[in-house]
């Protein structure tokens, strides 16, 4: 009981500690494009982070939701950004779309564009496959990203009990 709360309670102070490390990149780079790669496996807890997020951060996020038929990031942000860039922009369901390698693909190809267009921070959410397919398929594009920030932790008491066996 003792340790599933300190672990509950050490996963709490992690998610905060990512939270406040994402509003900060966020801050850094308002007004210019910057990459930054969100990485949860959790579609519910991505949306408990985007809330808590608010509370650290007054920056204007909007997102954008991917579908499985989605085929171009890039297209899909231009044609759903607003006229006037918000100050973030959030990406979530790359973990849905159907032909994730195409689309990471034509991402990587199109990433100098991202650039001249959009004048924002860009965060993509990502799964550990996803994050995967995107060092695997999209090194450049990757590397372009100012930082990965992780949300999941690992179970420390899976850990402990590997340790002592």
């Amino acid at each position: 009981m003792i340790n599933s709360l300190s672990s509950q309670q050490e996963s709490v102070v992690n998610t905060v500690a990512a939270t406040k490390r994402l509003a900060r990149a966020l801050m850094v780079s308002a007004g210019e494009f910057s990459l930054i790669l969100a990485s949860c496996n959790s579609i519910n807890r991505q949306q408990q982070i985007l809330s808590l997020l608010t509370e650290f951060s007054s920056v204007d996020i909007q997102e954008i939701h991917l579908t499985p038929e989605t085929e171009t990031l890039y297209t899909t942000i231009a044609t759903n950004i607003n006229a006037v860039q918000p100050g973030a922009l959030m990406v979530r369901g790359l973990e849905s779309v159907v032909e994730i390698n195409q689309l990471i693909i034509s991402t990587n190809l199109m990433r100098d564009e991202f650039r001249k267009k959009f004048h924002c921070p860009l965060v993509l959410w990502v799964n550990d496959e996803t994050l995967r397919k995107l060092v695997w398929l999209a090194p450049d594009l990757k590397d372009w990203a100012s930082s990965t920030i992780r949300f999941d932790t690992p179970n420390t008491t899976v850990e402990r009990k590997a340790l002592i066996a």
